[in-house]
Protein backbone atom coordinates (compact mmCIF):
# COMPACT_ATOMS: atom_id res chain seq x y z
CA UNK A 1 0.00 0.00 0.00
CA UNK A 2 1.78 3.54 -1.01
CA UNK A 3 1.95 6.34 1.30
CA UNK A 4 1.56 9.67 1.53
CA UNK A 5 4.18 11.70 3.04
CA UNK A 6 3.72 15.31 3.86
CA UNK A 7 6.94 17.11 3.75
CA UNK A 8 7.82 19.96 6.34
CA UNK A 9 9.42 21.38 3.49
CA UNK A 10 7.16 21.38 0.47
CA UNK A 11 4.24 20.99 2.27
CA UNK A 12 2.99 19.02 -0.59
CA UNK A 13 2.28 14.78 -0.21
CA UNK A 14 5.32 12.83 -1.17
CA UNK A 15 3.99 9.29 -2.26
CA UNK A 16 6.03 6.02 -1.54
CA UNK A 17 5.78 2.39 -1.90
CA UNK A 18 7.38 0.53 1.23
CA UNK A 19 9.69 -2.23 1.03
CA UNK A 20 7.86 -5.48 2.29
CA UNK A 21 9.70 -6.45 5.86
CA UNK A 22 11.70 -9.83 6.14
CA UNK A 23 8.96 -12.23 8.17
CA UNK A 24 11.76 -12.72 10.39
CA UNK A 25 13.78 -9.51 10.75
CA UNK A 26 12.27 -9.09 14.69
CA UNK A 27 13.47 -12.81 15.23
CA UNK A 28 16.78 -12.31 13.41
CA UNK A 29 17.83 -8.59 15.62
CA UNK A 30 16.87 -10.93 19.00
CA UNK A 31 20.70 -10.92 19.78
CA UNK A 32 21.93 -7.46 18.72
CA UNK A 33 18.72 -6.16 20.68
CA UNK A 34 20.66 -9.09 23.52
CA UNK A 35 23.65 -7.31 23.09
CA UNK A 36 22.69 -4.02 23.25
CA UNK A 37 20.33 -4.39 25.99
CA UNK A 38 23.49 -5.53 28.21
CA UNK A 39 25.35 -2.87 27.14
CA UNK A 40 22.80 -0.25 27.78
CA UNK A 41 22.26 -1.75 31.27
CA UNK A 42 25.80 -1.27 32.40
CA UNK A 43 25.97 2.16 31.25
CA UNK A 44 22.83 3.13 32.57
CA UNK A 45 23.45 5.20 35.79
CA UNK A 46 20.80 5.40 38.30
CA UNK A 47 19.41 8.38 40.00
CA UNK A 48 16.40 9.51 41.69
CA UNK A 49 13.92 12.18 40.69
CA UNK A 50 13.54 13.36 44.56
CA UNK A 51 17.14 14.96 44.13
CA UNK A 52 16.33 17.10 41.62
CA UNK A 53 13.38 19.13 43.46
CA UNK A 54 13.72 21.69 46.01
CA UNK A 55 10.89 20.22 48.16
CA UNK A 56 11.83 23.33 50.39
CA UNK A 57 10.47 25.86 48.54
CA UNK A 58 7.25 23.84 48.54
CA UNK A 59 4.19 25.17 49.78
CA UNK A 60 0.67 23.80 50.21
CA UNK A 61 -2.31 25.09 47.79
CA UNK A 62 -5.64 26.59 48.99
CA UNK A 63 -7.33 23.44 48.82
CA UNK A 64 -5.14 22.18 52.32
CA UNK A 65 -5.39 26.33 53.51
CA UNK A 66 -2.47 27.54 51.52
CA UNK A 67 -2.32 30.00 48.55
CA UNK A 68 -3.18 28.75 45.12
CA UNK A 69 -1.08 29.76 42.15
CA UNK A 70 -0.07 32.64 40.50
CA UNK A 71 1.93 33.74 37.21
CA UNK A 72 4.21 36.21 39.25
CA UNK A 73 5.22 33.42 41.33
CA UNK A 74 6.69 31.71 38.52
CA UNK A 75 10.68 31.90 38.20
CA UNK A 76 10.59 30.67 34.73
CA UNK A 77 9.91 33.12 31.59
CA UNK A 78 7.58 32.62 29.13
CA UNK A 79 9.47 30.62 26.38
CA UNK A 80 10.59 28.27 29.67
CA UNK A 81 7.26 28.16 30.66
CA UNK A 82 6.11 26.43 27.39
CA UNK A 83 8.88 24.13 26.89
CA UNK A 84 8.86 22.57 30.12
CA UNK A 85 5.09 22.59 29.33
CA UNK A 86 5.17 20.72 26.39
CA UNK A 87 8.11 18.12 27.24
CA UNK A 88 6.50 17.21 29.95
CA UNK A 89 2.83 16.42 28.80
CA UNK A 90 4.89 14.68 25.89
CA UNK A 91 6.43 12.66 28.86
CA UNK A 92 2.94 12.07 30.24
CA UNK A 93 1.53 10.06 27.28
CA UNK A 94 4.28 7.11 28.36
CA UNK A 95 1.30 4.54 28.18
CA UNK A 96 0.43 5.25 24.38
CA UNK A 97 4.21 4.77 23.41
CA UNK A 98 4.79 1.75 25.75
CA UNK A 99 1.38 0.11 23.94
CA UNK A 100 3.29 1.60 20.29
CA UNK A 101 6.13 -0.41 21.15
CA UNK A 102 5.25 -3.62 23.02
CA UNK A 103 2.97 -4.17 20.17
CA UNK A 104 5.27 -3.76 17.50
CA UNK A 105 8.81 -5.51 19.13
CA UNK A 106 6.51 -7.65 21.76
CA UNK A 107 7.00 -8.63 25.42
CA UNK A 108 9.21 -12.15 24.97
CA UNK A 109 12.59 -12.20 24.78
CA UNK A 110 15.31 -9.44 25.12
CA UNK A 111 12.75 -7.08 22.86
CA UNK A 112 10.10 -7.39 26.36
CA UNK A 113 12.94 -6.50 28.30
CA UNK A 114 14.05 -3.58 27.10
CA UNK A 115 10.65 -2.69 26.33
CA UNK A 116 10.15 -2.97 30.43
CA UNK A 117 13.45 -1.38 30.80
CA UNK A 118 12.86 1.74 28.37
CA UNK A 119 9.47 2.17 29.93
CA UNK A 120 9.99 2.12 33.49
CA UNK A 121 13.25 4.52 32.58
CA UNK A 122 11.05 7.12 30.90
CA UNK A 123 8.70 7.00 33.75
CA UNK A 124 11.11 8.88 35.92
CA UNK A 125 11.25 11.85 33.45
CA UNK A 126 7.46 12.94 33.80
CA UNK A 127 7.97 12.22 37.82
CA UNK A 128 10.38 14.70 37.91
CA UNK A 129 9.74 17.21 36.19
CA UNK A 130 5.71 17.25 37.31
CA UNK A 131 7.32 17.99 40.80
CA UNK A 132 9.83 20.05 39.81
CA UNK A 133 7.35 22.88 38.62
CA UNK A 134 4.41 22.10 41.11
CA UNK A 135 7.54 22.85 43.85
CA UNK A 136 8.55 25.36 42.51
CA UNK A 137 5.17 26.65 40.99
CA UNK A 138 6.77 27.07 37.58
CA UNK A 139 3.61 26.74 35.82
CA UNK A 140 -0.05 26.63 36.75
CA UNK A 141 -0.49 23.50 37.83
CA UNK A 142 -4.46 23.59 37.36
CA UNK A 143 -3.88 24.33 33.50
CA UNK A 144 -0.81 21.39 33.55
CA UNK A 145 -3.68 18.98 35.16
CA UNK A 146 -6.30 19.47 32.84
CA UNK A 147 -3.74 19.22 29.67
CA UNK A 148 -2.70 15.97 30.93
CA UNK A 149 -6.45 14.59 31.26
CA UNK A 150 -7.14 15.93 27.39
CA UNK A 151 -3.87 14.55 26.07
CA UNK A 152 -3.88 11.07 27.75
CA UNK A 153 -7.39 10.68 26.55
CA UNK A 154 -6.72 10.96 23.08
CA UNK A 155 -3.41 9.39 23.49
CA UNK A 156 -1.05 8.88 20.76
CA UNK A 157 -1.16 6.60 17.80
CA UNK A 158 1.65 6.28 15.22
CA UNK A 159 -0.95 4.82 12.61
CA UNK A 160 0.62 1.88 10.82
CA UNK A 161 4.20 1.75 11.38
CA UNK A 162 5.81 -1.71 10.88
CA UNK A 163 8.53 -2.44 13.57
CA UNK A 164 10.74 -1.41 11.22
CA UNK A 165 10.00 1.67 11.07
CA UNK A 166 8.79 2.67 14.65
CA UNK A 167 13.02 1.49 15.39
CA UNK A 168 13.90 3.88 13.16
CA UNK A 169 11.53 6.33 14.26
CA UNK A 170 12.65 6.55 17.39
CA UNK A 171 16.14 6.72 16.57
CA UNK A 172 15.71 10.16 15.52
CA UNK A 173 12.96 11.09 17.84
CA UNK A 174 14.73 10.23 21.12
CA UNK A 175 17.81 11.56 19.99
CA UNK A 176 15.51 15.29 19.60
CA UNK A 177 13.42 14.85 22.71
CA UNK A 178 17.33 14.82 23.95
CA UNK A 179 18.07 18.17 22.24
CA UNK A 180 14.92 19.80 23.25
CA UNK A 181 15.40 18.52 26.92
CA UNK A 182 18.75 20.08 27.18
CA UNK A 183 18.35 23.33 25.34
CA UNK A 184 15.35 24.15 27.44
CA UNK A 185 17.58 23.52 30.97
CA UNK A 186 19.50 26.17 29.07
CA UNK A 187 16.88 28.95 29.08
CA UNK A 188 15.74 28.01 32.30
CA UNK A 189 17.98 30.02 34.09
CA UNK A 190 17.34 28.06 36.92
CA UNK A 191 20.61 25.66 37.80
CA UNK A 192 18.22 22.91 39.27
CA UNK A 193 16.32 22.78 36.17
CA UNK A 194 19.26 22.68 34.26
CA UNK A 195 20.63 19.97 35.84
CA UNK A 196 17.61 18.37 35.69
CA UNK A 197 17.05 18.32 32.07
CA UNK A 198 20.54 17.51 31.32
CA UNK A 199 19.98 14.31 33.78
CA UNK A 200 16.87 13.83 31.43
CA UNK A 201 18.87 14.15 28.46
CA UNK A 202 21.07 12.00 29.41
CA UNK A 203 18.82 8.98 29.72
CA UNK A 204 17.24 10.32 25.66
CA UNK A 205 20.85 9.59 24.73
CA UNK A 206 21.49 6.29 25.81
CA UNK A 207 17.97 5.52 24.43
CA UNK A 208 19.05 6.61 20.80
CA UNK A 209 22.31 4.58 20.92
CA UNK A 210 19.90 1.24 22.16
CA UNK A 211 17.60 1.94 18.62
CA UNK A 212 20.25 3.68 16.26
CA UNK A 213 22.45 0.35 16.87
CA UNK A 214 19.40 -2.14 16.40
CA UNK A 215 18.94 -0.08 12.80
CA UNK A 216 22.56 -0.31 11.74
CA UNK A 217 21.99 -4.45 12.34
CA UNK A 218 18.91 -4.18 10.23
CA UNK A 219 20.70 -2.06 7.49
CA UNK A 220 22.72 -5.54 6.81
CA UNK A 221 20.08 -7.95 7.32
CA UNK A 222 17.29 -5.96 4.93
CA UNK A 223 19.12 -3.05 3.56
CA UNK A 224 16.56 -2.56 1.27
CA UNK A 225 13.69 -2.31 3.56
CA UNK A 226 15.36 -0.41 6.23
CA UNK A 227 16.54 2.09 3.82
CA UNK A 228 13.04 2.64 2.82
CA UNK A 229 11.90 3.11 6.46
CA UNK A 230 14.33 5.80 7.18
CA UNK A 231 13.59 7.70 4.48
CA UNK A 232 9.99 7.52 5.03
CA UNK A 233 10.52 8.30 8.67
CA UNK A 234 12.74 11.20 8.30
CA UNK A 235 10.50 12.50 5.45
CA UNK A 236 7.15 12.41 7.56
CA UNK A 237 8.76 12.88 10.94
CA UNK A 238 7.02 14.95 13.41
CA UNK A 239 7.55 14.81 17.07
CA UNK A 240 4.95 12.48 19.54
CA UNK A 241 3.30 15.52 21.22
CA UNK A 242 2.10 17.59 17.82
CA UNK A 243 -1.04 16.22 18.44
CA UNK A 244 -1.76 17.63 22.18
CA UNK A 245 -3.09 21.03 22.15
CA UNK A 246 -1.16 24.18 22.08
CA UNK A 247 1.61 22.14 20.66
CA UNK A 248 1.93 24.42 17.10
CA UNK A 249 2.00 27.63 19.16
CA UNK A 250 4.57 26.55 21.69
CA UNK A 251 6.49 24.57 19.33
CA UNK A 252 6.83 28.64 17.29
CA UNK A 253 7.99 30.04 20.32
CA UNK A 254 10.33 26.66 21.25
CA UNK A 255 11.76 27.51 17.73
CA UNK A 256 12.21 31.17 18.14
CA UNK A 257 14.32 30.89 21.38
CA UNK A 258 16.07 28.25 19.44
CA UNK A 259 15.31 25.25 21.83
CA UNK A 260 14.57 23.11 18.44
CA UNK A 261 13.92 24.25 15.20
CA UNK A 262 14.43 22.99 11.70
CA UNK A 263 18.35 24.29 11.72
CA UNK A 264 18.58 21.71 14.84
CA UNK A 265 16.20 19.35 13.85
CA UNK A 266 18.67 18.61 10.81
CA UNK A 267 22.15 19.51 12.17
CA UNK A 268 21.98 17.58 15.63
CA UNK A 269 19.18 15.12 15.00
CA UNK A 270 19.13 13.81 11.14
CA UNK A 271 22.18 13.84 10.21
CA UNK A 272 24.48 12.47 12.91
CA UNK A 273 22.15 9.49 13.03
CA UNK A 274 22.12 9.27 9.16
CA UNK A 275 26.50 9.32 9.09
CA UNK A 276 26.90 6.76 11.81
CA UNK A 277 24.53 4.08 9.77
CA UNK A 278 26.64 5.64 6.51
CA UNK A 279 23.34 5.84 4.74
CA UNK A 280 25.18 7.63 1.60
CA UNK A 281 28.35 5.58 1.33
CA UNK A 282 26.26 2.23 1.86
CA UNK A 283 27.04 -0.35 -1.20
CA UNK A 284 24.60 -3.29 -2.04
CA UNK A 285 21.43 -1.55 -2.40
CA UNK A 286 18.61 -2.99 -4.95
CA UNK A 287 16.59 -0.54 -7.36
CA UNK A 288 14.32 -0.02 -4.26
CA UNK A 289 16.86 0.85 -1.60
CA UNK A 290 18.76 3.45 -4.08
CA UNK A 291 15.42 5.16 -4.59
CA UNK A 292 14.46 5.22 -0.98
CA UNK A 293 17.98 7.01 -0.31
CA UNK A 294 17.34 9.26 -3.07
CA UNK A 295 13.70 10.63 -1.95
CA UNK A 296 16.18 10.74 1.47
CA UNK A 297 18.81 12.87 -0.12
CA UNK A 298 16.33 15.57 -2.34
CA UNK A 299 14.34 15.51 1.46
CA UNK A 300 17.55 16.76 3.24
CA UNK A 301 18.38 19.40 0.62
CA UNK A 302 15.61 20.74 0.79
CA UNK A 303 15.08 20.51 4.28
CA UNK A 304 18.89 22.40 4.46
CA UNK A 305 17.85 25.18 2.54
CA UNK A 306 14.15 26.06 4.20
CA UNK A 307 16.53 25.72 7.61
CA UNK A 308 18.89 28.84 6.30
CA UNK A 309 15.93 30.55 5.75
CA UNK A 310 14.39 29.93 8.84
CA UNK A 311 17.83 31.02 11.18
CA UNK A 312 17.55 34.02 8.72
CA UNK A 313 14.27 35.07 9.36
CA UNK A 314 14.83 35.17 13.36
CA UNK A 315 17.95 36.62 12.87
CA UNK A 316 16.30 39.77 11.20
CA UNK A 317 13.41 39.77 13.25
CA UNK A 318 15.43 39.35 16.21
CA UNK A 319 17.62 42.32 14.83
CA UNK A 320 14.53 44.59 14.59
CA UNK A 321 13.56 44.37 18.08
CA UNK A 322 17.02 44.73 19.45
CA UNK A 323 16.83 48.08 17.34
CA UNK A 324 13.40 49.25 18.22
CA UNK A 325 14.55 48.50 22.18
CA UNK A 326 17.55 50.37 21.44
CA UNK A 327 15.45 53.24 20.17
CA UNK A 328 12.87 52.89 23.25
CA UNK A 329 15.52 53.75 25.54
CA UNK A 330 17.18 56.60 23.88
CA UNK A 331 13.54 57.87 23.63
CA UNK A 332 12.87 57.52 27.64
CA UNK A 333 16.62 59.28 28.47
CA UNK A 334 16.06 61.64 26.43
CA UNK A 335 12.55 62.34 28.20
CA UNK A 336 13.84 61.82 31.44
CA UNK A 337 16.81 64.36 30.61
CA UNK A 338 14.26 67.01 28.71
CA UNK A 339 12.31 67.30 32.78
Amino acid sequence: MAKRLWTATEGAPVTTTPISTPAHLLEDLEPVVAENLDRHLALAQEWHPHDYVPWSEGRDFAFLGGEDYAPEQSRLSSTAKAAMFTNLLTEDNLPSYHREIATRFGRDGAWGTWVGRWTAEENRHGVALRDYLVVTRGVDPVELERARMDYMTSGYDSGDKTALEAVAYVSFQELATRVSHRNTGKVTGDPIADKLLARIAKDENLHMVFYRNIVAAALDIAPDATMRAIADEVIGFEMPGATMAGFRRNSIIIAKAGIYDLRLHHDEVLMPVLRHWGVFERDGLGAEGEQARDDLARFLEALDTQATRFVERRAETRARVAANADQEKAARLAADIAT
